[in-house]
């Protein structure tokens, strides 16, 4: 297993179980030493991201270095995400990347997620192994 600095954790959002349980088996089964975190809403994300809610005693569980948004879900959509986490305090954002991982084959989602400054990349579902590689080896140092 290879480790990454400031990778301890993946945070997965995306409101079908299924699919976040895929991605997670998909990560589990690269050689990247990491956690997995999987969410199904916005709401559950910042919570998570912020240790509020149902996650205010988490300080000790690794904090995210990737988070995979997915874009279409009922209630906050991916963009609205987007929006409160540029607000958010910015040492909970820290060495983070958000990836808009996404079926949507609309080229202004895309255009729209590159034009973001805090999203890296626009990849298709479902998550593969060798787009997982490398988004690491290019954000990421070995440990």
């Amino acid at each position: 297993m290879k480790k990454f600095k400031d990778l301890e954790c993946i945070l997965l959002v995306d409101d079908n179980e299924l699919t976040n349980f895929v991605h997670t088996k998909i990560i589990q089964k690269s050689e990247i030493d990491t956690t997995v975190k999987d969410v199904t809403s916005v709401e559950d994300a910042l919570n998570f991201l912020t240790q509020k809610g149902e996650f205010e005693d988490t300080a000790e569980s690794p904090r995210p270095g990737i988070i995979f948004l997915d874009i279409n879900m009922p209630g906050l959509t991916g963009w609205d995400f987007m929006e409160r986490y540029k607000n958010i305090d910015s040492r909970l954002r820290a060495k983070v990347i958000v990836v808009m991982l996404t079926t949507s084959l609309n080229p202004d989602d895309r255009d729209r997620a590159l034009l973001d400054g805090q999203i890296v990349d626009f990849l298709p579902k479902p998550l593969r192994t060798h787009m997982l590689d490398e988004l690491v080896e290019k954000y990421f140092e070995p440990h």
